[in-house]
């Protein structure tokens, strides 16, 4: 076992309860759905992953939560979570990018307009619940409305001072050190939280270490307006590598990293501030204002970036391959800097039973001016311990970019009642401008050519698209609604995808589609809840990552029109909630998620891999039966990558007297991972047919109730089943067996 760590935390942020004081109509912060209560009324598949639901799994990733929504697809990577990938309804879960992070309504991630990747994401410790919302009321947010928007909420400060001390540890290297505490300040409540954690992650060879502090503090400036500061800083110092294994080295040892400690490095740095202004007026309206910024610093120093560089620059003599891997062979460093700054201001107006013609509502009218901008360098180095941020390394600078992208945004939504009845249309406007420049890089640097430009160059390019959507409720019974509708689903290009390095334009176009759901939720009877949803998601012209499209770039291709069809359910139960038992609460949920259709709708070019040395026009298998390999044919109606057509996760339980016990299982049919839809895997592991997989998970706990400490074990994939859940760049396996025990002491 690893030593232990330490965790203090406000018990405001454990209680469940803050559910309802966040959706408060006083909070300034934006709300993406607010309490159980809320989703009645959103036309549109929402769920909300509570603090209760996250303490009793005791997750270790945000992967593990959000297994816990119905339609989610997260897959892992290195192991903790610290890059996160997430699909939604049989989109491609890489680096998150057709999904819309939020926290407290306020864009996560560096650049979700010019490059909307994931490499960072906070602990969950500092969050008090997670939001995810589908459908048509998406419009509300963006620029993002292609899969579903997730929102990370943080706590209410608490009104006296409170704090919580926990120590984890666990095997793997497994340490977490948490603290939290609050109350009241300068007239006003605020509170602290510390995070410090470090994990193996799923290979050898890997050591990941995060540092995030997050301060928040409210005041209420009059009986009607309120003020929230907030600041963050994060870092990571870790020692991972970017590329998956070969077949063969998969084969030789599944965990196993070719690439020692030291070789691959990733440093990121992060700032973060916030401030949110609310100010309810009289008559039904309120008006809330958040200003934000953030700048995230990223390094990636690596020796390969995929399964076919053994290493990266095997080919220079001064390296000769992986024997003087830690010597005289280079490296390469991805050096990334974003800035990001904006301010947005929502109105809220009542309808006042809609001035007299007869029906009641809302509408909501939200404005945002939003700048990011990127510097982009690559710089290789000579030998592997370099490490040096500028020109003047031996391999020259062999990228120098700058990239911009701003944008206007607005929206508005209306809710209009007609007694059991709302419909809610609403429309979505975004202008956005792209800017890059070009910058000279080496030409000749320690005898070797950059194949850089030498002379600066520069482009510019304009998007505006309108994104309608319109929704509809129907109260079917006390606490039970039915839900529908359509809206148009919308992801603007990367910078780099439409201005291209000469300072042209790229014909790339915006992801479009047509995005369907029909569903009811509601208390069915008393202490059992459910939502169940019918989807479709027609697009016109689906972005998807060269890497995953039979290649090994990280160039976005249009893969045309495709289509996804399917269906989601959740469940959630309660005995206590039943008023079947009293002491004791046997409680259960499930999210299971079937999506029969994602496939490609339009003719689309592929060629099949020969494999093992096998001549052009030999048959390979596919998961639609043999083709010849060698030669390009029409892979319409194939299966997208990276689109699962089953996922699970259920969970049962005992609550009683201070313990928690609950035992979860999670799953996910097979997957491709290439347009082709090979089965047999490729020599270096990044095309063929992923397994689907089943683990199983525990958690227990127990605090006397009232008391003031609570003793917890959880162990994550408790039968340590090998799983493969990536072949992008190699094959990448699964989380292995990572057993947690911990202590919580409060004040």
């Amino acid at each position: 076992m690893a030593a232990i760590a330490v965790t203090i935390s406000s018990p405001v942020l454990a209680q469940n309860v803050a559910v309802d004081n966040v959706a408060d109509s006083k909070t300034p912060e934006i709300i993406v759905i607010g309490n159980d209560e809320s989703l009645l009324e959103i036309a549109g598949s929402g769920s909300i992953v509570t603090r209760e639901d996250l303490d009793r799994s005791r997750v270790l990733t945000v992967n593990d939560a959000l297994r816990q929504v119905a339609g989610v697809f997260p897959r892992d990577e290195e192991g903790t979570g610290a890059r996160p990938n997430i699909g939604i309804r049989g989109l491609n879960p890489t680096r998150s990018t057709k999904v819309l992070l939020l926290e407290d309504g306020i864009p996560l991630a560096f650049a979700p307009y010019g490059d909307n990747a994931s490499y960072y994401h906070p602990p969950l410790s500092r969050f008090d619940r997670i939001e995810v919302l589908k459908g048509a009321s998406q419009v509300r947010f963006g620029p993002q409305t292609i899969g579903g928007v997730i929102n990370y909420i943080t706590p209410r400060a608490p009104e006296t001072v409170e704090g919580k001390l926990s120590l984890q540890g666990g095997n793997r290297n497994g340490l977490a050190a948490d603290a939290q505490i609050g109350g009241p300040v300068m007239g006003g409540r605020a509170f602290l939280t510390a995070d410090h954690r470090q994990a193996a992650g799923s290979r050898d060879n890997q050591l990941l270490r995060f540092t995030d502090l997050f301060a928040k503090g409210e005041w209420d400036l009059s009986s009607d307006q309120q003020l929230v500061l907030k600041a963050s800083w994060f870092r990571e110092r870790s020692d991972i590598t970017y590329s998956g294994v070969t077949r063969a080295e998969f084969a030789a040892a599944p965990r196993g990293n070719p690439f020692p400690r030291g070789s691959d490095t990733f440093s990121a740095d992060r700032y973060g501030l916030s401030a949110a202004h609310g100010w309810t007026l009289a008559n039904g309206i309120s008006l809330r204002t958040v200003a934000y910024w953030q700048r995230f610093d990223r390094d990636w120093w690596r020796q390969s970036s995929n399964s076919t560089q053994r290493p990266s620059d095997a080919s220079d003599p001064l390296c000769g391959g992986m024997a003087n891997l830690l010597t005289v062979c280079g490296n390469e460093g991805r050096l990334r800097n974003y800035d990001t700054w904006g301010v947005e201001t929502r109105i809220t107006l009542g309808h006042r039973d809609g001035l007299g013609l007869g029906f009641g509502g809302q509408t909501e009218i939200g404005i945002r001016y939003h700048d990011e901008r990127q510097r982009r360098r690559q710089v290789n180095g000579d030998a592997a311990a370099s490490r040096v941020a500028g020109s003047s390394v031996n391999g020259g600078l062999r990228e120098n970019q700058l990239r911009n992208a701003s944008a206007w945004s607005g929206f508005v939504q209306s809710t209009f009642e007609f007694g059991r009845l709302a419909i809610i249309p609403g429309a979505r406007v975004e202008a956005i401008d792209f800017r890059r420049r070009n910058l000279p890089v080496d030409v000749l640097i320690g005898g070797r050519p950059s194949g850089g430009l030498t002379a600066e160059t520069a482009g510019t390019s304009k998007l505006q698209k309108i994104i309608p959507g319109i929704g509809a409720t129907f109260d079917l019974a006390d606490g039970i609604i039915a839900y529908g509708g359509i809206h148009r689903g919308f992801a603007p290009p990367r910078v780099e995808d439409v201005i291209t390095s000469a300072g042209g334009s790229v014909d790339l176009d915006a992801e479009l589609s047509w995005n369907w759901e029909l569903g009811m939720r509601g208390t069915l009877v008393r202490g059992l809840y459910a939502d169940a949803t019918f989807f479709v998601m027609d697009f016109e012209n689906q972005i998807v990552p060269q890497s995953v499209a039979g290649g090994t770039g990280a160039t976005l291709t249009s893969a045309g029109r495709t289509l996804h069809r399917g269906g989601e359910f959740s469940l959630k139960a309660s005995s206590s909630d039943a008023g079947l038992t009293s002491e004791t609460d046997f409680f259960a949920r499930m999210a299971a998620t079937w999506v029969p259709t994602a496939r490609y709708a339009s003719t689309r070019i592929a060629t099949a891999p020969c494999l093992d040395g096998g001549a052009v026009g030999t048959m390979v298998a596919t998961g639609s039966g043999p083709v010849a390999c060698g030669i390009a044919r029409n892979v319409e109606g194939n299966r997208l990558p990276y689109s699962p057509r089953v996922l699970l996760s259920a969970a049962v339980g005992i609550a009683r007297q201070g313990f928690t016990g609950q035992i979860e299982v999670v799953g996910q049919s097979a997957m491709f991972a290439d347009d082709v839809n090979l089965l047999p895997v490729t020599p270096d592991g990044q095309r063929g047919r992923i397994p689907g997989w089943t683990t199983a998970n525990l958690a227990l706990s127990y605090g006397p109730p009232k008391g003031k400490w609570e003793i917890f074990a959880s162990a994550h994939n408790v039968f340590d089943r090998l799983t493969i859940v990536d072949r992008s760049r190699g094959i990448l396996p699964g989380v292995p067996r990572t057993v947690r025990l911990g202590v919580s002491l409060r004040m």
